[in-house]
């Protein structure tokens, strides 16, 4: 029987002013077992979400699975999926991204469908929506992506070994409601304001230049309308850059907070978790180096 087993990194996106622009792999990763089988198709979920995750042909593995079948125009007779969750579900860490990552490559070994990683990029963004998470699973590092209509350009960029600090509140947020917070328009002196600084981010990012990073990670089209969706959120920024965070985002789409910071990484998180639990809300902290990797992936024959 073949199996292919493949890990799939976290991502943090937007990075401040990149919006579905910008994405960072971190190094906490998914697992994902594809196995041929006889008939059916066979769900198992350990680890984060594993009560929340469905476990039929709706789950984002499957479909990202039948995916890639559809596309090269083979298919098992039967599908077992085994994941094994690192990433937290509904984190903003692209848990979603990961599993549709997960699903593509792993049935990509499975049927042995040659697809190259852009062409498991262009249908993971069909799938998610949008490019930043995905293209970070896929490729590791610092990943700059532009999509309109059927135009996708990606670009993965070396970072230098860095760690973040993230601090995840326990609170139900879900990219649809944080989506719907954003205002239809925007004034255009915020649009130009972006665009400089997610220049610098990126800058900042590949020179691991902190002073200009804590001018670069500013943003006007998103976080200012999603703030309120998370109690605490400017305490938890201030007591993050009090304790030596050189900047501080919403990690995508949230709840989760990533900083940046040279060192006292656990300082930061100790800060930032108690800056939560002051606005009553229990969180989770994790210091991550960055991923350079990206999606891994291996096959082989059992039994």
């Amino acid at each position: 029987m073949r199996k292919a087993s493949v890990t799939v990194p976290a991502s943090t996106a937007n990075l401040g002013p990149g919006f579905d622009c910008l994405a960072l792999a971190l190094s906490l990763r998914n697992t994902v077992e594809l196995y041929e089988a006889s008939q059916g198709l066979e769900i198992d979920v350990e680890g984060e979400g594993e009560d929340r995750i469905a476990l039929d042909s709706t789950n984002l593995i499957a479909r990202a699975a039948e995916a890639v079948f559809e596309r090269v125009g083979r298919r098992p007779a039967g599908l077992r999926v085994h994941a094994v969750n690192g990433i937290p579900v509904g984190s903003g860490l692209g848990s979603s991204s990961a599993a549709i990552v997960g699903g593509l490559a792993a049935a990509n070994a499975l049927v042995d469908g040659r697809l190259t990683r852009d062409d498991l990029l262009r249908l993971a963004t069909g799938i998610e929506g949008h490019p930043d998470n995905v293209s970070a699973a896929l490729f590791g590092g610092l990943t700059l992506a532009s999509a309109s209509g059927e135009e996708l350009l990606v670009k993965s960029l070396s970072v230098p070994p860095l760690k973040v600090v993230i601090a995840l509140p326990d609170l139900r947020l879900s990219t649809a409601e944080a989506r719907a917070a954003l205002p239809a328009q925007v004034p255009l002196k915020d649009a130009v304001f972006n665009i400089g600084r997610a220049l610098f981010t990126v800058q900042a990012l590949t020179q691991v230049d902190y002073d200009l990073l804590r001018f670069a990670m500013a943003d006007r089209l998103h976080q200012p309308y999603r703030r309120s969706l998370i109690p605490g959120f400017d305490a938890v920024v201030m007591a993050a850059r009090k304790a030596g965070a050189a900047a501080v985002a919403l990690s995508g789409a949230g709840p989760a907070l990533v900083a940046f910071a040279p060192d006292r990484y656990w300082d930061i998180a100790n800060a930032m978790q108690a800056a939560f639990a002051a606005a009553g809300l229990a969180s989770r902290t994790f210091v991550l180096p960055v991923d350079r990797q990206g999606v891994q992936v291996q096959v082989s024959v059992t039994g």
